[in-house]
């Protein structure tokens, strides 16, 4: 596929300005730990929902949405800044990079059949962009046009400042504006002053972005099939996430080409764990990882049963708690964090041990993204990070979409592996 033909590329600054006593908003040292790369996300709308009438053009919805994107980001600030360092975000009302697009594609090839490597051509830049480069814009948008009609919106915010909930805010507060429903959606902007930034920086290895090494494919887990999955698990009330991630794993140790050593970390979302709760609209990157190792046998082998892998991961997630992030926040949170951080990054580049990072987004509610017509058809994240799986919910709300990055040799195993074969569908 030929990528998109831009049409237009302008900057989409805050309807307001940005008051002086607000032009810095400064980096906890969750955002200083978080990688430099972008998060992403792609929402797709049908043509008979965008053109209910004749009257209804594609000019109309363009400037729909530049200006209710101009509205939303008076609340939402700091997206419209620029990144100075590992330090702070400028909040200079430089703005939002809005791309509007056309492809010669029909969207129903993309629903059909989605493929990464035609996903990405639907963003605004490379969301692996691994960098710091301060004159690139923290939020940018591709509006893209198909030959029937329909859109496609890639939406990118830099994960210096942003996780996958503020990105989910952000969509919810622009297409709730654009909807008219006149809901302000104050962010709340206190990660640095309960995560205090400390002075240093930050890198990611490319090894772990190589486009040429690794390979993204979806598997999508029905509901009677998840229930299926959850008979097979005896441990109280399994949750969806849970069991997924269990066969995942499971299936991944067992293709894998070398699984001496294995783990899991889950991406835990803090703001519901820590007491006072923090409100869901904190911006910034509140979130840490959870880490499982499977148990072992008297014999030192390890246990690979769905049940034993559950409840691993069950505890390891509970484990973060108030008590656990007030260690984040005392004197020895930098080297606890730091420490953490290394380890991770280290096991991705390793090629003796086996890490799996794990990120649910099923609970965001991004099938209710309505800019005023109608919730979109699908919604997906174009995460290709080595031995990366973003859980995505489904549009009817009772399944999962898994998408699954390896290297080229695994993922040919592992899609072949029964209990995958036997669960999931690939599409």
């Amino acid at each position: 596929m030929m990528k998109p033909e831009t049409i237009s590329a302008e900057t989409i600054k805050p309807a307001t300005p940005t008051p002086s006593e607000l032009k810095t908003f400064k980096l906890s040292l969750l955002d200083q730990l978080a990688p430099p790369i972008y998060v992403p996300l792609i929402l797709f709308y049908s043509a008979t929902d965008l053109y209910p009438s004749d009257s209804t053009s594609s000019v109309d919805i363009s400037n729909h949405l530049k200006t209710s994107l101009s509205t939303t980001l008076t609340q939402l600030y700091p997206l419209a800044g620029r990144l100075r360092g590992n330090i702070s975000v400028e909040c200079n009302d430089e703005g939002v990079t809005y791309i509007e697009a056309k492809t010669n594609m029909m969207l129903s090839e993309i629903l059909e059949n989605p493929k990464m490597d035609v996903l990405l051509n639907f963003l605004p830049f490379d969301s692996n962009n691994v960098g710091s480069n301060e004159e690139l814009a923290i939020t940018a948008v591709q509006v893209n046009h198909f030959k029937c009609g329909g859109i496609a919106i890639g939406v990118c915010i830099s994960h210096k400042i942003a996780d996958g909930t503020t990105l989910a805010t952000f969509v919810s507060a622009w297409s709730k504006k654009s909807k008219g429903i006149g809901e302000i959606i104050i962010p709340h902007l206190a990660p640095a002053s309960i995560f205090p930034p400390r002075d240093f920086n930050t890198s990611m290895p490319s090894d772990v972005t190589s486009k040429e090494k690794y390979v993204t494919k979806r598997f999508i887990f029905d509901a009677q099939k998840l229930a299926l999955l959850r008979s097979n698990i005896a441990i109280a009330n399994p949750t969806k996430v849970e069991v997924v991630t269990s066969l995942i794993w499971k299936s991944a140790m067992v293709t894998s080409r070398d699984n001496s050593s294995s783990l899991v970390k889950h991406a835990v979302n803090l703001r519901g764990r820590m007491c006072p709760r923090m409100h869901d609209n904190s911006l910034g990157n509140l979130w840490w990882l959870a880490v499982t190792r499977p148990m072992l046998t008297k014999e030192g082998e390890r246990k690979l049963t769905l049940t034993g892998l559950a409840g691993e991961i069950r505890r390891s997630i509970r484990e973060i708690d108030n008590n656990y992030v007030r260690t984040l926040q005392g004197e020895d949170g930098l080297s606890k964090a730091c420490g953490s951080s290394k380890e991770t990054f280290q096991w991705f580049i390793s090629e003796i041990h086996d890490c799996y990072l794990f990120s649910s987004w099923t609970r965001f509610p991004l099938y209710e993204s309505d800019f005023g017509w109608g919730n979109p058809t699908w919604a997906c994240t174009t995460a290709h990070v080595k031995n990366t799986i973003i859980l995505m919910g489904t549009k009817s709300g009772d399944g999962i979409e898994a998408w699954v990055t390896l290297d080229e040799q695994h993922m040919a195993a592992f899609e072949q592996d029964p209990n995958i074969m036997e669960f999931a569908s690939m599409g």
